[in-house]
């Protein structure tokens, strides 16, 4: 049984692959066996804050949309030293981040319903605990099918009347595809904001829970994409409102 969460925003620039990354350590220092999908197909990233570059890959989330391999084939073990000593795994499936591939979707499009029964077969041969996708911000086809077979739908917005806006067509279409659980988390908040007041009003506003607000932080800035911030960080106030993240969103029941 996997549960199976998307990671969503309606703007770029949030965080989302970084916030991603972060609960799959947090989850998977659990001891239990996550895996990622990088389904941000026209600027990928994911993969940079696990060290996995494109000379250590040979096949990715567009080989197996144009029929060269199963999902499994492109899932990479990616599994940090401190969180394999907790029994935990992570398996990463990354994209293209060759110009040629990521015009070639941009041109021809895929299959997203090949999408979608890659994500269940995935779930059943790596025997996963959690599907984290990593999402294209906005609203797309695969975005929507992402939404709708998920268990969990997580909105990342910033205190931003333009992410506001967008945040709030996103609730709207997830309410209407019948998501089972849908919550909010803010992210790179001001110092000067109560982060607590924020939380209450923004969660008032959505009538949705926020189950998170990480203030932006200088040590995350300058980490700079070049590792996990949680494992690099234990000791951050971020580390510990992740931690109080992840125990929200794994409480519930999971999926065939």
């Amino acid at each position: 049984m996997t549960k199976i969460i998307s990671i969503h925003s309606f703007r770029g620039g949030t965080g989302k692959s970084n916030t991603t990354a972060n609960l799959a350590a947090v989850i998977a220092a659990q001891g239990k066996r996550v895996a990622i999908i990088d389904t941000d197909i026209q600027s990928p990233g994911i993969h940079v804050l696990f060290g996995l570059d494109e000379g250590s890959t040979q096949l990715s989330l567009n080989d197996y949309l144009w029929g060269r391999c199963s999902l499994q084939d492109a899932a990479y073990e990616v599994t940090p030293a401190a969180i394999a000593q907790a029994q935990g795994k992570i398996f990463l499936v990354p994209c293209s981040i060759k110009m040629g591939e990521i015009a070639r979707i941009l041109k021809e499009g895929y299959n997203v319903l090949l999408l979608t029964q890659g994500l269940h077969e995935i779930c059943l041969s790596l025997a996963l605990d959690y599907l984290l996708i990593d999402t294209h911000p906005g609203m797309n086809e695969e975005t929507l099918l992402s939404i709708a077979i998920s268990n969990q739908l997580i909105v990342i917005l910033r205190p931003d009347q333009q992410d506001f806006q967008g945040t709030a067509v996103t609730l709207q279409v997830a309410q209407k595809l019948n998501t089972p659980r849908i919550s909010l988390l803010v992210n790179k908040l001001l110092p000067k904001y109560n982060p607590k007041e924020v939380q209450a009003q923004i969660s008032a506003k959505f009538n949705t829970p926020v189950l998170g607000v990480f203030p932006v932080t200088e040590e995350m800035m300058d980490l700079g994409s070049k590792g996990i911030f949680v494992l690099e960080y234990p000791d951050n106030p971020y580390t510990a409102t992740m931690k109080q993240v992840v125990e929200a969103i794994t409480v519930g029941p999971a999926v065939s």
